[in-house]
């Protein structure tokens, strides 16, 4: 079975983003952080940030969040959509999206986390997006926007060549809280990365992206909002991240073994994880007990994988989810994973 997506045509420089909240609002919350996240993206990709009535509204309701992605899609100016950041309850603002105006002009949208609802109806609509980039994560915050994730970005939006997916060697699971002025100057507590590993056969395999948060992914599924057979994943690529929640691998593994047991492991030919937080603003483990628990969810996690499909390729640890700093994938584009030279491409067309 074949799920043929449109790739949306790219911005040029000079052309208006829709910088939206569909989920929750910390542009309003943190509007310091915001504004400064707003420069940089001008700064990085030449486009021109539109905010819209929600943007900055802390507690709009679901309706009114959905106008405004609506009126994005609908604004023939407008040439590409970027979130503020994730949240918790976007799954209920997908029942008020216009579908007919996202597909008589599709844009590229990029967002991480929650957003996953967002990539998921776009997918469902034949519509292939960008998961990662939160403008209050990845723009605002630091003193500069981090390498990796501007080269992505503008890939994503602008450029749409093909790039090696490769380790930028520091990460951190959480940045300086937004409301202490330092977070517009300095990273969080940056630390080595460790080198990705690898599993299953030496092959190298080409497919088709899907995926994005677990936890979300799981609410998704829950709601029905994957009417396919698992056939339409065929051959493709499994892009999956853990959020800031900071599941125990148990949990984990139990949300994997449930896409096992949906048929999704067995149609994908690879499996990406990315390298999970294990830190949080009050939760703060020492440097072993961290490396222990990404362990030990890239151990669940594999081992699940690899009982349900011996025969995918398996990186882990990869940034492309909750933690800085971030590459931006295609989600419903084409990812290159080879095992034999242990390297990653994304095509951004």
């Amino acid at each position: 079975m074949k799920h043929d997506l449109v790739r949306p045509r790219k911005a040029r420089p000079g052309d208006h983003i829709a910088v939206l909240s569909p989920s929750f609002a910390a542009a309003g919350a943190y509007p310091e952080v915001h504004e400064q996240a707003m420069r940089r993206l001008a700064d990085v990709t030449g486009l021109v940030p539109v905010e819209y009535p929600t943007t900055r509204k802390v507690g709009a309701t679901a309706a009114a969040r959905a106008a405004d992605i609506n009126a994005a899609f609908a604004d023939p100016e407008v040439r590409g959509i970027l979130a503020v950041v994730g949240g918790e309850d976007q799954i209920t603002v997908i029942p008020h999206l216009d579908a007919d105006l996202a597909r008589a002009d599709p844009k590229p949208f990029v967002g991480t986390s929650d957003n996953t609802n967002m990539h998921h109806w776009l997918w469902g609509l034949g519509i292939a997006s960008y998961y990662g980039g939160s403008s209050q994560v990845h723009l605002g915050p630091g003193p500069a926007v981090d390498d990796i994730h501007a080269r992505s970005l503008r890939a994503a939006l602008l450029t749409g060549e093909r790039l090696e997916i490769t380790d930028p060697g520091e990460s951190e699971d959480v940045g300086i809280d937004w409301a202490n002025p330092e977070a517009l100057e300095s990273f969080g507590d940056r630390e080595p990365t460790e080198p990705w590993s690898w599993y299953g056969p030496r092959r190298a395999v080409t497919g088709t992206t899907w995926g994005g948060c677990l936890e979300i992914i799981q609410w998704i599924l829950t709601a029905g909002r994957f009417p396919f057979p698992p056939e339409i994943l065929q051959g493709g690529v499994l892009i999956i991240e853990t959020s800031e929640e900071l599941l125990p691998a148990r949990d984990v593994s139990f949300i994997v073994r449930s896409l096992g047991e949906r048929g999704i492991l067995s149609a994908v030919d690879a499996v990406l994880l990315a390298r999970p937080p294990v830190s949080d603003h009050t939760r703060r483990p020492v440097a072993a007990d961290r490396a222990r628990l990404r362990k030990q969810q890239r151990d669940a996690v594999v081992d699940v994988v690899t009982r349900y499909n011996p025969e995918a390729v398996v990186c882990v640890g990869i940034p492309f989810g909750h933690t800085r700093p971030q590459w931006i994938l295609p989600h419903g584009g084409a990812i290159t994973v080879d095992g034999v030279e242990r390297r990653i491409f994304a095509d951004y067309r």
